[in-house]
Order: C-alpha cells, then sequence, then structure tokens
C-alpha cells in the first residue's frame, strides 16, 4: 500500500477523488490552510494538517504536490531529501535551472518525481496508442491545437493568480501546458517554436493570449491558439498524421474523453481504423489514468508513467516560447545549458 500524503486541497480534491477510487494507495494526510476545507476533505483515516512540513516527515512514501506554482521546486526538495517519492501539479518548475536542481536531487535520493499530465489518459488517446501500435497511422504532419477557456475577475480574486511572483506565468504555463504535453506525446517532439504572447483579457501581469508555431521532430508543423476570453472553456486537438486525421472533441479539461474521429485519408483503410478503435479496451482516465500508472511504476510493473523528462521538456518549451516572444525570432529546441533564460523567465 502506497501511502499519500496531499499538499494542498485546491486541485487536491480531485486527486483524493482518483486516490480513493484505485486499489493500493492510502491518503493518510492532506495540507490545507483553510480548516473549512480541510474538514470537508479529510474524514477520521486522514490526518487534517495545516503545515506542509509536518506532512513531508509524516510516515508517508508520497508527497502530492497540488500548491501554487512558485512553492512546488522548494517543496520537492524538501520531500525528495526526506526520502519521498514526488507527484507534482503542473508546472513542475519556473526555470530551466530548477529542472536541474530537482533531477540533481532525484537522483542523490533515488525516488522519483511524476510531473502532472492527467490529460493524456482516456479513452481516445487509449484509442490513438493502438492506431499508432498497428502502424495505422504513419508519420506527424501537421495539427492544431486550441486552449480557448473562460477566466475572469473570479479565477483572478486568488490573490496569487496573474501574477509572475505567485503564478509565474500566465495561460502558456498554466492552462496550454497540456495540450503542448500532448502535441510533444502524441505527434513528435518539438524543435523550434515562434511565439506571440499578449494580455487582452484581463488586468493582470500574465499573458491570457498566444499565437504559436511550433516545428516538430521529422518536419511536421503545429499551430496552437491560446486564449482566456473565449465565450465557454474548449479544448479542440487536430493530429493530422501520414494515413489518418484524430480529431477530438471540445471537453476542456479531459479532451481524452468525449466523441473523437478517426478518418483515414485512404477511404479503403477506414473499416481496419474503425475496428481497432471499436477493439481497444479503455483504462481509466483522467486522474486516475495517471495515477494507476504511477502506482505500476512505484511496484517495478511495465507502465506508460509520466516521467521526469517530460516535465523538463514542458519547462523547456515554456523558456523557449518566452524567449521567442521577447525576441521576435524563433527559438530552437534543446536549449543550451547557457541561454538567457535558464534560471527564469519573469521579468
Amino acid at each position: 500500500m502506497i501511502r499519500v500524503a496531499i499538499l494542498g486541497g485546491g486541485i487536491g480534491a480531485q486527486h483524493l477523488e482518483a486516490y480513493q477510487a484505485l486499489p493500493g494507495f492510502n491518503v493518510t494526510h492532506l495540507v490545507d490552510q483553510d480548516p473549512d476545507r480541510r474538514a470537508a476533505l479529510c474524514d477520521d483515516s486522514i490526518v487534517a494538517l495545516a503545515d506542509v512540513d509536518q506532512a513531508i516527515s509524516a510516515d508517508v512514501d508520497l508527497i502530492d504536490i497540488c500548491l501554487p506554482p512558485h512553492l512546488h521546486v522548494p517543496v520537492a526538495l524538501s520531500a525528495l531529501a526526506a526520502g519521498k517519492h514526488v507527484i507534482c501539479e503542473k508546472p513542475l518548475a519556473t526555470s530551466m535551472a530548477h529542472i536541474d536542481a530537482l533531477r540533481d536531487a532525484m537522483e542523490r535520493s533515488e525516488r522519483h518525481i511524476f510531473p502532472v499530465f492527467q490529460y493524456r489518459f482516456g479513452p481516445a488517446f487509449d484509442q490513438l496508442r493502438a492506431l499508432k501500435d498497428a502502424g495505422l497511422t504513419g508519420a506527424p504532419r501537421a495539427a492544431s491545437l486550441e486552449t480557448h477557456w473562460n477566466r475572469g475577475t473570479d479565477y483572478y480574486d486568488v490573490p496569487w493568480r496573474g501574477t509572475w511572483a505567485g503564478e509565474q506565468g500566465g495561460a502558456v504555463l498554466g492552462h496550454a501546458i497540456h495540450a503542448h504535453d500532448l502535441l510533444s506525446h502524441f505527434m513528435a517532439q518539438i524543435t523550434r517554436v515562434t511565439a506571440r504572447l499578449n494580455t487582452i483579457v484581463n488586468p493582470i501581469e500574465t499573458e491570457d493570449s498566444a499565437a504559436l508555431i511550433f516545428e516538430l521532430d521529422g518536419g511536421a508543423l503545429a499551430t496552437s491558439s491560446v486564449t482566456l476570453g473565449h465565450a465557454q472553456d474548449e479544448t479542440r486537438l487536430r493530429f493530422v498524421y501520414e494515413h489518418l486525421t484524430a480529431t477530438s472533441d471540445t471537453n476542456p479539461y479531459a479532451p481524452g474523453q468525449g466523441a473523437w474521429t478517426f478518418t483515414a485519408r485512404d477511404l479503403s483503410k477506414q473499416a481496419q481504423i474503425d475496428a481497432v478503435v471499436s477493439a481497444t479496451p479503455t483504462g481509466p482516465a483522467g486522474f486516475a489514468g495517471f495515477l494507476s500508472e504511477v502506482q505500476k511504476s512505484l511496484s517495478d510493473q511495465p507502465n506508460t508513467s509520466v516521467r521526469f523528462e517530460d516535465g523538463s521538456a514542458s519547462i523547456a518549451l515554456v523558456t523557449a516560447i518566452y524567449a521567442s516572444h521577447r525576441s521576435g525570432a524563433p527559438v530552437t529546441l534543446p536549449l543550451d545549458p547557457d541561454h538567457p533564460l535558464h534560471t527564469g523567465w519573469q521579468p
């Protein structure tokens, strides 16, 4: 049984629900500064705490960090130093220098860090993996991503949001980071980015809009449109491969669910594609899918868990996006260790 302490009861409440739906986990501690939220989330089996250090020193195996972004790295370093495995909500870090520090601490402690990219898990992505395994997709050709969400004054009433000090970045760090992970994971690694950012929806410090062009390994091209001023929350993905096009529904927070279409370029192959899709078994989605793979990893079973290097790549991409916007020029990945924004993109 993997004993877990959750730090933060905001998004941590969804983590708790997923843990409780899975065998093999036991959430024993939960930290939140709001006493009402602690009381609502903690039954007699969960120790309610207001102090992060108490949870890190508790008799647990895994620290699940669901705190504001500026706390992710220092808390993760403390947890690793205490000999705990770490799950960390996005963003894993807010600079490549932080990534270096986390990697060193992870190697010294011989413990794992699992960045949270729960969007990877859902029926549509089970089906897309099966189509790739069957050789029916072919090479990536193009992609379009839309992270069109609605964020207003009620969202930014939380003091740390929309600030460089608290949130450490805007829409490309806290919102579109999921879609960009999906692009890298299911299409190809991003090798070059051209970015334009703006703040035109809300009176905040960080960006709330972005238009991005990505060049992928192998030559494919992708675009990403990001706004926090849409009428409602929608995420739309279209992955164009050599032999088929995969188009998502508009489910904003679970794009692997909903009605996807997988359309053959050669119509004679459509029946074969449909047969694979209909025969694909589906596993748990969202946080439950993410956590089930973490459990397999910690039990030394074959798994598709999100790895530290996936989180590292996401932070390198965010760094490149800010660098491209500020320079007005494309930025190539991977970044050099002496890149001017290696220690952070915050102004």
